[in-house]
């Protein structure tokens, strides 16, 4: 309402071109601070892993230069848990998509998409304040994930924290 008031003002004072430049300076700005563009391949290859079920995992990488998420590593199928750690740095932060399968106490089979959000101690700071900028963002493009996790090192994403956070 304030908002409406001032173009109001703004338009009556022959101003409104004024106006509009800044609104959309300060529009850019704040959508630049949302974070990355993301790569069509990301949406393409999520998709496949929660319909087709072609991926055991996906690591996604923001490519600074570029501005924007790209996928880093496809898993296969058969590919476990362990070959999905060794794929995420010791040193640098990730984006990850895990499709993992469980029993219920019921026995019967489930499974749970887990999207992993990498920042590791070690990582450099400008890199941590990067991905967690854009991560509601990127989230937001993959439609279907249905736990989240933050890890910084390796035991805050282990097995058993896949297992409780399942049911």
């Amino acid at each position: 309402m304030l908002y409406l008031c001032a173009i109001d003002v703004i338009k009556h004072r022959g101003c409104f071109g004024y106006l509009f430049s800044h609104l959309m300076i300060l529009y850019s700005q704040a959508n630049a601070a949302s974070g990355m563009a993301v790569h069509d391949d990301c949406k393409l290859k999520f998709l496949e892993l929660k319909a087709k079920r072609t991926h055991r995992f996906i690591v996604f990488k923001i490519e600074e230069k570029q501005k924007q998420v790209i996928v880093e590593k496809l898993g296969e199928p058969t590919e476990s848990y362990e070959d999905f750690t060794k794929c995420l740095p010791a040193d640098e932060c990730r984006y990850a998509v895990y499709d993992f399968d469980f029993l219920t106490a019921e026995n019967v089979p489930k499974s749970r998409i887990f999207f992993i959000a990498w920042s590791p101690d070690t990582s450099r700071i400008r890199s941590k304040m990067i991905y967690a900028s854009s991560k509601d963002r990127f989230k937001r493009e993959l439609d279907g994930i249905q736990v989240e996790l933050q890890a910084t090192d390796p035991t805050e994403m282990g097995l058993d924290v896949f297992k409780s956070r399942a049911n």
